[in-house]
């Protein structure tokens, strides 16, 4: 199924039972119904056909979250064209390398953002510009208004054309370890993506899920929305910018949101909230986390405060599916250090350097293997053929199965310290740090020593008004870590670097402090 037939799906079946059923929210109130959705994705379509478009060309999507982003998305998967799903966070250079990278022919962009784009114009091979206005910023005179897409008329679009396989996106990585490369997904990636997680938490179409990411990211419209979208539901759309935990949490109340994803960072800040117990979310029955592992400190919490809500910790990429296992609420207590078993259709192992599968017990590569794994990188074969094996993604992050079959993140392969002839995962030590009283953040990075080769660095966040030293985190350590695996350096900051999906981006640590 084409994810253009499965938009028009959803219009017509959900219409005939309640045509006024709201698909899509914005947290400011702006909401469209399931026919308006299809209805304003045909337009744009049909628009985008007009200037030239045909199938295989690329769009470019710059738009801060909002309603037209789903419709616009939509629009280029009806007509077989190809979504570069921007990350609006990006520098004018960073922009320049994607589009030129993907080959984009159309960017549809806010407003706001005009600036950056603006000095890079004549660097790339964009050939038409369509702006749609923000709050701030006008419409640049070399773009041309988001009124064009919106008279296209709305005659259906035939997708007799398109093929499972044929891409209908691609999400460029978020760059934890480097240069971000274009992850390629299919109609039927996406398609059998939302199906594996519809199946897994039997979402029935009275969902009302929000997403907490932006919707260029996988984790906010890939992860939890589009699974509630294909089977009915409704999906609450927060804004883009200003993020503010105690917004968020009056969302979730105001619009009684019963399925959410939360990405680790904004739960640590909600549990520090000193009125925390003045919320409680009746409605809310699940709360999806991922990015990093949840800390054991920040489970046993939200078990303590909420105790009717179930906490599902996910695990995944973009490249090898976005959520690939996931640890279910009932399974917190007695396996709360692992991130669960494999989703429906997904098989994960451990593998070692020569990719044969290794021992359970033993630490290795995470591989996985489902429908939703990239097709590829976007004209880089050399490192597809790298990442991808006969239909098996190396996730590049290290872990181990025990002999239940549930899978424990050690780490990435490159968060692995060699110190003095020892291995030390770096999560094992962040999850020791956490449980010192005033750790607001912390990330351990190994940076260069001149007698260990490589010596452990605890990077952290002091929650404010804390005032712990390094010799206090040092004695810290000592309680619960063996001598080699304790930081011997101490490094305290206002935050951490991260991508928009809540990743520590820890190559920007080992860069500033190596």
């Amino acid at each position: 199924m084409d994810l253009g037939y499965f938009t028009r799906k959803m219009a017509l079946d959900i219409n005939r039972e309640n045509p006024a059923k709201v698909a899509i929210k914005e947290e400011s109130g702006r909401e469209w119904s399931y026919e308006c959705l299809h209805r304003t994705s045909n337009s744009y379509a049909n628009k985008l056909k007009d200037l030239g478009v045909q199938k295989g060309d690329r769009i470019g999507i710059l738009l801060y979250n909002c309603l037209e982003y789903f419709a616009l998305y939509f629009a280029a998967a009806k007509i077989g064209a190809i979504a570069v799903r921007l990350n609006f966070r990006l520098t004018s250079s960073e922009f320049e390398y994607a589009l030129n990278d993907s080959g984009t022919k159309i960017l549809c962009f806010h407003s706001e953002l005009a600036p950056r784009i603006e000095s890079i114009r004549k660097n790339t091979g964009v050939e038409r510009y369509i702006c749609l206005a923000g709050r701030t910023g006008p419409i640049p005179v070399w773009a041309q208004s988001w009124s064009l897409l919106e008279n296209g008329g709305e005659d259906e679009i035939s997708t007799d054309s398109i093929r499972l396989s044929d891409p209908v996106m691609l999400m460029y990585t978020s760059g934890t370890t480097g240069r971000p490369k274009g992850a390629i997904w299919t109609h039927e990636t996406t398609f059998w993506f939302s199906v594996m997680q519809a199946l897994k938490w039997n979402f029935k179409g009275k969902e009302i899920g929000m997403t907490t990411g932006p919707l260029y990211h996988v984790g906010a419209m890939e992860d939890i929305a589009l699974p509630i979208l294909m089977m009915g539901g409704t999906v609450i759309i927060t804004e883009s910018k200003g993020f503010e935990i105690t917004r968020i949490l009056s969302v979730i109340e105001k619009e009684y949101v019963t399925d959410c994803f939360l990405f680790p960072f904004m739960i640590y800040e909600m549990l520090n909230l000193a009125n925390l117990g003045d919320y409680k979310f009746i409605n809310l029955k699940t709360i999806y986390t991922g990015g990093d592992p949840l800390m054991p400190w920040a489970l046993e919490k939200l078990k303590e405060n909420f105790p009717h809500i179930g906490i599902v910790q996910v695990y995944g990429l973009t490249e090898g599916t976005p959520i690939a296992a996931c640890l279910d609420s009932e399974d917190a207590l007695k396996k709360g250090k692992t991130v669960g078993k494999p989703l429906p259709l997904t098989e994960i192992q451990i593998i070692d350097q020569n990719r044969v599968p290794l021992p359970t017990g033993e630490i290795g590569e995470i591989a996985i293997k489902s429908p939703a794994v990239s097709a590829g990188y976007w004209r880089k074969p050399e490192a597809t053929k790298e990442t991808f094996t006969g239909g098996w993604c190396r996730t590049g992050d290290l872990g181990v199965l025990d002999e239940e079959g549930y899978l424990s993140i050690a780490g990435r392969k490159k968060d692995m310290i060699r110190s003095g002839g020892e291995n030390v995962y770096a999560a094992e030590i962040e999850d020791v740090l956490y449980r010192l009283e005033g750790v607001k953040e912390v990330s351990i990075i190994g940076v260069p020593d001149p007698k260990y080769i490589e010596a452990v660095c605890a990077v952290i966040v002091k929650k404010e008004g804390s005032t712990f030293t390094e010799e206090e985190v040092i004695e810290h350590c000592k309680k619960y870590l063996a001598s080699y695996k304790k930081p011997r350096k101490i490094i305290f900051t206002e935050e951490l670097p991260r991508t928009p999906s809540g990743k520590v981006q820890k190559f920007m640590l080992r860069e500033q402090y190596s």
